[in-house]
């Protein structure tokens, strides 16, 4: 298909999805520029998925449009599978082919000739550590492995929009960093990122942008740090108590605390910082606690903040 030279921007304007009385996306607008990587976070359930199956022409909005440059990718969902690159969250069914294989089947795939497919495999599988498994079959493949391989078989000929769903499932740490460095590349490139995750923790360092969502609403927008700006006073404090320690009874100056298996964390304000220090070093002491971390506030915690109030009335949810 011949694409004409211009914008690329990616527009999402006033989509709604429903599945009989659930909206599963619920009036949602973006923008992703050219060169930026964009998040979508939210929790399992939240219509992210049913956003990025609308945008590859898998599902048909109920209302609202979805363009990239020129093309609207409603009305012409072949466009779509051709000017967008995808990384689904489930694994890429590769058992019967080894790495470089796979890899250079969807170059050709997408349409590149075969001597820049094989110097982009080379240089993908060079980026993200892979040479050891370059012949081997995917059958074969630790489920991390097959991840990156699956993410080089989606950006060896990106598209203008490349959509990426839980890129870094069961990646190890030494190559999640790589991956994220080749993400990067991608919107240097000139490529639209759209990062599609429900790890906060990584989507702060890794986006220019996010939009998060909840019960199928887009809630807040904006980069990590604006966000983050109402929490700014406040400090986390995350404890790590002893096995089989009841949770202590939190501070009068602090948040109520949350508490996933030994994990505690609560909120204090900066000023209540040598406060907090002195309690949780008073917990270690006592032998309720093993260890303790103060620092500022997360996205996380600013995601928590904003879709706190969020009702699930119904309107939520990928099917």
């Amino acid at each position: 298909m011949s694409v004409p030279a211009g914008d690329w921007t990616f527009r999402v304007d006033d989509v709604v999805k429903r599945f009989g009385t659930l909206a599963a996306n619920d009036g949602i607008t973006l923008r992703v520029e050219p060169g930026e990587v964009y998040g979508l976070l939210g929790p399992n359930g939240a219509g992210k998925s049913t956003l990025v199956k609308q945008t590859i022409g898998l599902l048909k909005p109920t209302s609202g449009s979805i363009t990239l440059g020129r093309f609207d990718l409603v009305v012409d969902p072949d466009a779509a599978r051709q000017l967008c690159s995808y990384l689904p969250q489930a694994q890429m069914p590769i058992d019967a082919f080894s790495a470089h294989e796979a890899i250079e089947l969807a170059g050709r795939m997408r349409g590149a000739g075969m001597a820049q497919v094989r110097r982009r495999t080379a240089a993908l599988i060079e980026a993200l550590d892979l040479g050891e498994w370059r012949n081997t079959l995917g059958i074969r493949l630790s489920g991390g492995v097959k991840r990156l391989v699956g993410f080089c078989m989606a950006t060896i000929a990106p598209g203008h929009l490349v959509i990426l769903d839980e890129p870094t499932n069961d990646v190890d740490p030494l190559r999640r960093r790589l991956l994220w460095r080749e993400v990067r590349s991608l919107g240097a490139q000139g490529c639209s990122v759209l990062l599609v995750t429900h790890n906060v923790l990584e989507a702060e360092k890794a986006v220019d942008r996010l939009a998060l969502i909840a019960s199928g609403r887009l809630v807040a927008e904006g980069t990590p740090s604006s966000l983050k700006a109402a929490d700014r006073a406040q400090m986390r404090l995350q404890v790590m108590l002893a096995p089989g320690a009841e949770t202590p009874a939190p501070p009068p100056w602090s948040g109520a605390p949350v508490r996933v298996g030994n994990n505690m964390v609560t909120t204090i304000a900066e000023h209540d910082a040598p406060a907090g220090i002195a309690w949780a070093a008073g917990l270690i002491d006592t032998g309720i606690a093993e260890e303790y971390a103060l620092s500022a506030s997360s996205l996380e915690d600013a995601y928590i903040r904003l879709t706190s109030d969020i009702p699930t009335d119904g309107l939520h949810g990928d099917p």
